[in-house]
């Protein structure tokens, strides 16, 4: 019977996806035959959490303590227990297990170890060379705390480390300052990357629905939006990457500061990074407020058009109307507008509302949730920096007090204790009980437990 009622929806899920669909769910169940970002995630959310929590030794705890509960996953007094607290962490064994997993790399590729480097491959600086070219004496070694180690200098940097930050930054003073710059610019990429990405996702949706006036109305101004400004930035990035030399570095303008000018037409202000730039900031920003009155207003009035402005094409739907395929076009429709009406009855103001609030909260979400990513840089530099202070302030404090073998036991422990573009607007089927069966929510014993219990 066709009804305007939203259909339910029902994901079925196993022992390691239900735990990634949990954290999807708790900001919202995808409508009834979207796409459901619950397998991306499985990637997305360990890789962002590891960004944060790159540390090789902590991973491999991590990744140590969820692979026991992983093994032992079937035993009785791990599943049956009252603690809240342990059957959280044991419900997201599989969760822990991805996180130590990429731990371990991004513990790799930042080169720390409990806060320590670890010299693999050998540091690909040379102090050697600071004495042979003669910019360096015996005398300033002994009068002087702080060398400078120029790159400029032939010899003294020999290429980039294998895998990873070389390990000499961990003896430098600046390291701080190096790990500052690396990690922010670091997390705008991934972040712009993720949401661009989550729009390219949303197509899917637009194509399966038959609402290929989306693609030209609604998810091109987003990409252009998206692309024209915080894309743009991460170009600025590789480029300074690229371009810019050890030489040269100390000319190298800031990113930020061109960004900011970029906004306020003020291109001659600074030093530009490349020929014509000021000219194609103005062309990208003139771009990305151009697609905010199409985005605005290019549904509803394509919409108000195609019920009222064309009558061939409703002559062409009337003649289709009938057909059970429209029919559930229609209640697809009704769905993600969220209106129990048919079709046929269309509210330009009703509709014009719902793309306002949609396009404000983009173009503000862009804007904030970009800002959003810098989390990932803070929150690793957080956890580096906790690390390195009770290393250097607990364990050497404990170290000139204690004998080697108590202070190894006090070391292995604190080792131990060391440990939105989909519209989730549907809900959960919930299948009813019926006389023939038991409802959900019983609980089935089976003979054998029974005989064991007594």
């Amino acid at each position: 019977i066709p009804t305007s009622d939203t259909p339910p929806t029902l994901i079925r899920t196993n022992k390691f996806t239900s735990g990634f669909q949990n954290i999807v769910d708790a900001y919202g169940v995808g409508n009834y035959r979207e796409v459901n970002p619950a397998p991306f995630t499985i990637i997305t959310f360990p890789f962002l959490f590891a960004v944060m929590f790159g540390d090789l030794g902590h991973g491999v705890i991590m990744a140590l303590f969820a692979f026991w509960m992983v093994l032992y996953e079937n035993n009785r007094k791990l599943k049956n227990t009252r603690n809240e607290i342990w059957n959280t962490f044991f419900e997201g064994r599989y969760i822990i297990l991805m996180m130590g997993l990429f731990s371990i790399y991004t513990g790799l590729i930042y080169n720390d170890c409990f806060s320590k480097s670890l010299n693999i491959f050998g540091s690909r600086w040379s102090v050697k060379a600071m004495f042979t070219a003669k910019v360096w004496k015996w005398d300033d070694v002994h009068g002087n705390r702080f060398l400078t180690l120029d790159p400029n200098v032939t010899d003294v940097f020999r290429g980039p480390y294998p895998l990873g930050i070389d390990p000499i930054w961990n003896l430098a003073s600046n390291r701080l300052t190096f790990l500052n710059s690396y990690k922010m610019k670091m997390s705008v990429i991934l972040g712009v990357f993720h949401m661009s990405f989550g729009v390219v996702l949303s197509t899917y949706n637009h194509i399966y629905f038959r609402k290929k006036y989306n693609l030209y109305l609604v998810f091109l101004p987003e990409l252009l939006f998206l692309l024209c400004l915080f894309g743009y930035l991460v170009f600025m990035i590789f480029y300074k990457w690229l371009v810019f030399s050890a030489d040269s570095s100390r000319h190298a303008p800031s990113i930020l500061i061109h960004f900011i000018n970029m906004f306020l037409m003020q291109g001659d202000a600074v030093q530009p990074l490349y020929p014509g730039q000021t000219g194609l900031q103005v062309f990208l920003v003139v771009i990305a407020v151009l697609t905010v009155p199409v985005l605005l207003l290019g549904k509803p009035v394509y919409l108000y058009w195609l019920h009222n402005g064309s009558q061939r094409l409703g002559m062409y739907r009337r003649v289709r109307r009938n057909s059970e395929e429209e029919l559930y076009l229609m209640r697809t429709h009704d769905m993600e507008e969220g209106s129990s009406h048919s079709d046929l009855s269309f509210d330009f103001g009703d509709e014009f509302l719902h793309q306002a609030i949609h396009t404000i909260e983009y173009c503000l979400g862009c804007i904030s949730n970009t800002a959003s990513y810098l989390r990932l840089w803070a929150l690793s530099l957080a956890h580096a920096q906790l690390s390195e202070v009770l290393w250097t302030m607990v364990m050497r404090g404990l170290s000139a007090f204690l004998t080697p073998p108590p202070a190894l036991v006090i070391l292995s422990l604190w080792w131990s204790f060391r440990i939105n573009f989909y519209s989730g607007g549907g809900f959960k089927f919930i299948p009813s009980p019926s006389p023939c069966c038991p409802p959900a929510w019983s609980t089935t014993v089976s003979v054998k437990d029974y005989r064991l219990k007594l």
